[in-house]
């Protein structure tokens, strides 16, 4: 068995596609009992991932917030890895793609995450992860002028690679159908190399939005596998799967271990995006195991040893699949599989 990287848990499921409309959020501090609670063979999580807003934790914590914070995840034998920062304008930003008084709430958000990462570092808590962005803009609002609106984004984007550079931060955009200029495997490639700051923003790749790049949903000049895709096709698919990642993977610096069934789902405010399902779902079209390789091992097959930490997401799953403690022992199981299969001691 390997021992790295280390295993994390998502926190944002609780809150993302949660509140009106749908159903209530999960709190903090029951997500933390259900993820500590996990254990497999003796192993269990060794960290959580961290969404910075409301009800879970405030953009604007003191530090005396942020220290109590600490001690509770550090005292259920934890750390915090990843942050996300709430770039959207439901939850104080606005978009990367927008005017200066969008920009500016978004690049304050950035400011305010990167300020709370280099907190929790400091008390000992968090020791590796990043803040993870998107343009917090739809694709239908960038299709109206594609060129501008992605240079308007990777024009953002500088501005927070700068912020983030004087936390000592790093930030991962997070490509998915529902970003403008983020919703295809090319348009991340193009706005990255745009942006050009390798060292502070990177890519975070989730197995299941990305997924949904290989089938052209929101680019089908992008799609990697033809319409009505035969899904008992499992090399076709595999191979489409590790072109995607190939062309990504230079860029990526988080990673998401996850299952997607080939539809898209949205509840609440959030956009429909990759529907995440159990890992032992039936319908699951990923092979978790196999195609985290595509993410953790180079063309040659080595293990890049990217990343400090892997995270499991399930976004917008039903309260009733959080609150089950079988979830998180399935989710550990595939999670442990993952590592032993693609990771190092």
């Amino acid at each position: 068995m390997h021992s790295s990287p280390a295993l994390h848990n998502a926190m944002w499921p609780g809150l993302v596609g949660k509140g009106p409309g749908s159903e209530p959020p999960i709190d903090l501090e029951t997500m933390l009992r259900l993820t500590v609670a996990a254990q497999v063979d003796g192993v269990r999580f060794d960290g959580v991932d961290l969404f910075l807003s409301l009800p879970h934790t405030d953009i604007d914590s003191s530090d005396d917030d942020l220290a109590r914070l600490a001690e509770n995840i550090s005292g259920k034998g934890l750390r915090a890895g990843s942050l996300v920062a709430p770039v959207w304008g439901a939850t104080g930003g606005g978009s990367a793609m927008g005017d200066e008084a969008e920009r500016g709430r978004f690049l304050t958000q950035i400011k305010k995450a990167c300020r709370i990462g280099r907190k929790l570092r400091d008390l000992g808590v968090r020791k590796y992860g990043v803040i993870r962005i998107d343009s917090a803009a739809s694709p239908a609002e960038w299709a109206k002028d594609p060129a501008a609106g992605t240079k308007r984004i990777a024009d953002t984007f500088r501005e927070a690679c700068s912020i983030a550079e004087g936390f000592g931060e790093r930030l991962a955009m997070e490509g998915e159908i529902c970003w403008a200029g983020m919703h295809s495997w090319r348009h991340n490639v193009e706005l990255l190399e745009m942006v050009a700051r390798p060292q502070t923003l990177g890519f975070q790749a989730d197995m299941a939005h990305t997924m949904l790049f290989t089938m052209g949903y929101n680019a089908p000049e992008d799609r990697l596998l033809p319409e009505n895709f035969d899904w008992s096709n499992r090399d076709e698919f595999a191979a489409a799967y590790r072109r995607m990642a190939g062309a990504l993977r230079p860029w990526t610096i988080d990673f998401h271990v996850a299952q997607n069934d080939g539809t898209v789902h949205g509840t609440g405010s959030h956009d429909k995006t990759g529907r995440h399902c159990q890992p032992l779902d039936p319908n699951g079209k990923l092979d978790i195991v196999r195609d985290a390789g595509a993410w953790m091992r180079d063309d040659a097959g080595n293990v890049t040893r990217a990343f400090q930490h892997i995270c499991w997401d399930g976004c917008m799953f039903p309260n009733s699949v959080m609150l089950d403690p079988q979830t998180w022992n399935d989710v550990l199981r595939l999670m442990i599989a993952v590592r032993n299969a693609h990771g190092w001691n």
